[in-house]
């Protein structure tokens, strides 16, 4: 009984304080101290000031609305193109932000990109972002959410469903990285080490040769062609 109530008290408490600090601040905005904390918010929740579509393509499928960055998928009509910030300077940080993916969709949170190659995910290491549950199609492990994708598969998955709001959290720190999910670590690994790039040389990545190249880059949010909403972008440089 002791060992469920400890269960039960470190899955809960995590995701109270998560919606105690969402519901306590408008959505968007930093408060007094994360602006002390030198946090820089990344979207300021009426337009795409501070991003641009990938190498500067349309990013006709982004629109703002209600406060979200919503991407409007292959149903807009609109060729798939990521966005990515203005600031290419992003090397040690913590990346907070939330996000909702449709039902059956896909997307992901790419960073250390640079717009040298045809796509973001040639570059950027992700953060996955897919509907687990009913995405057509059999998944990998490291397909799932919350992993770094076609590398690191994570330990835990405390997912919301398809249609209901996540936090994201990617800590850096040099080569050392954290994944973080609705309050909780769900993966941790370092980059640029033996073990890692023979993970990368042995899988997916053994053809793209810039993939976990660069040591600062852009943020980039996957347009993957599925519909995926994102708000409370916020960023600390180390």
């Amino acid at each position: 009984m002791q060992s469920l109530f400890r269960l039960m008290v470190t899955i809960l408490i995590p995701q109270i304080f998560l919606l105690m600090s969402t519901a306590a601040q408008p959505l968007n905005t930093l408060s007094p101290q994360e602006k002390q904390q030198g946090w820089q918010l990344l979207f300021n929740g009426h337009d795409l000031k501070g991003w641009h579509g990938y190498q500067h393509q349309p990013a006709t499928a982004w629109e703002v609305v209600n406060g979200t960055l919503h991407c409007k998928g292959k149903g807009s009509g609109f060729a798939p193109v990521d966005l990515v910030t203005d600031d290419s300077s992003f090397s040690s940080f913590d990346l907070q932000i939330d996000w909702k993916i449709a039902p059956r969709g896909n997307s992901g949170i790419l960073y250390l990109v640079r717009e040298t190659q045809p796509a973001s995910y040639y570059t950027g290491p992700e953060f996955q972002i897919i509907d687990d549950v009913h995405y057509p199609g059999k998944l990998e492990p490291w397909q799932h959410t919350g992993a770094d994708y076609a590398m690191h598969v994570p330990r835990i998955r405390p997912v919301h469903p398809a249609g209901e709001w996540n936090h994201a959290e990617i800590i850096i720190r040099g080569a050392h990285v954290q994944y973080w999910l609705n309050g909780q670590k769900i993966l941790e690994f370092d980059m640029w080490t033996p073990q890692w790039y023979a993970l990368k040389n042995q899988g997916k990545w053994k053809d793209y040769p810039e993939y976990g190249k660069y040591h600062s880059g852009h943020i980039a949010l996957q347009d993957h062609g599925d519909e995926v909403w994102f708000r409370n972008i916020k960023i600390k440089k180390y």
